[in-house]
């Protein structure tokens, strides 16, 4: 079911300072956008295929803002691309596996998206990913 790694997200407080480094390796950012149901603004960095995806909270609301305020900077979570988010989360539902989204909701590039809890994943929190919605 796993397709491949989509992105790994990680969270920052500053957006355009935590883009020089990949500015100065020549590895700059070429998808910006609001993701309003995260409460976040994001960059997207291509390195080898793999996306980096630089999150910045827009709200203290924001799931990133909290995340910054107890455990500061750093990687939130991996991302992995399945054909069909639903029948991911039915599967590992049906064995057991603790989700944090019951169902898929709208993310970034048009993507559907889903969390599945990070004690399911050995303290990873591991978010899979559908191209548009089926």
């Amino acid at each position: 079911m796993l397709e491949k790694i989509d992105h790994i997200g990680i969270a920052v407080r500053n957006l355009d300072e935590a883009l020089k480094f990949y500015g100065v390796m020549g590895a700059g950012a070429d998808h910006f956008e609001e993701v309003p149901t995260q409460k976040v603004r994001v960059a997207f960095i291509n390195v080898g295929g793999v996306n980096i995806e630089l999150l910045e909270p827009t709200s203290e609301e924001s799931p990133i803002a909290k995340y910054l305020e107890k455990k500061g900077e750093g990687i939130h979570h991996i991302a992995y691309r399945v054909p069909c988010v639903k029948t991911a989360l039915d599967k590992l539902r049906s064995e057991g596996i603790k989700l944090i989204d019951e169902e898929p909701k709208p993310g970034a590039h048009g993507m559907q998206i889903a969390f599945v809890h990070p004690k399911s994943v050995n303290g990873v929190l591991t978010e899979l990913s559908q191209e548009g919605a089926h």
